[in-house]
């Protein structure tokens, strides 16, 4: 199996989805700060997770998206190399680049920017992203697609969290605004 094409493809698309994920996740985690004043003053709804919930279910999340993505990117790798075209390839790395972007992004908008409102709208933004590259993933492969739908869950969720935070705690930045 060494000198197999699909060995080869399976193994250079992990490494690229791996790492993408892994600049990911140093990206947010450089700007979140869970133990940091602003966030133990946020006022939060009832159902918020403890904050030790967060960083497994984030590792979980970033392990799935890794795998699922990256066997989906080989299965289109070798596809482009049959059919002679890459495009759906490009266009599954274009949307799994542009989805960690905005994934990484949201902690600096919540935490680093203090936005409640702008971190609401940015989870919306991930959830919708995150519910499109399930969607892709599914189309090339129903079981990862299954695989990778807690990932679109859980923005979700994060949406309905952030929106909570921004209501809860909208008077407190209309003060600090004036």
């Amino acid at each position: 199996m060494e000198g197999h094409p699909m060995a080869h493809l399976k193994m250079k698309a992990l490494l690229t989805t791996s790492a993408l994920v892994a600049a990911t996740a140093a990206v947010g985690t450089a700007a979140s700060d869970p133990k940091g004043k602003y966030y133990a003053n946020l006022k939060k709804p009832d159902w918020n997770p403890p904050d030790e919930v967060f960083p497994v279910v984030w590792t979980t999340l970033y392990t799935d998206i890794a795998l699922t993505t990256g066997m989906t990117l080989a299965d289109l790798w070798q596809a482009g190399e049959i059919m002679g075209s890459n495009k759906e390839a490009k266009r599954f790395l274009t949307a799994t680049v542009a989805n960690l972007a905005i994934n990484g992004g949201w902690s600096w908008a919540f935490f680093r920017a203090k936005q409640p409102a702008l971190s609401a709208v940015w989870a919306g933004v991930l959830a919708a992203s995150s519910a499109d590259l399930t969607r892709r993933v599914f189309k090339v492969n129903r079981a990862r697609g299954v695989v990778l739908a807690p990932y679109a869950a859980w923005t979700a969720f994060a949406t309905a969290l952030s929106c909570a935070m921004w209501k809860l705690n909208e008077r407190a930045a209309d003060h600090r605004a004036a």
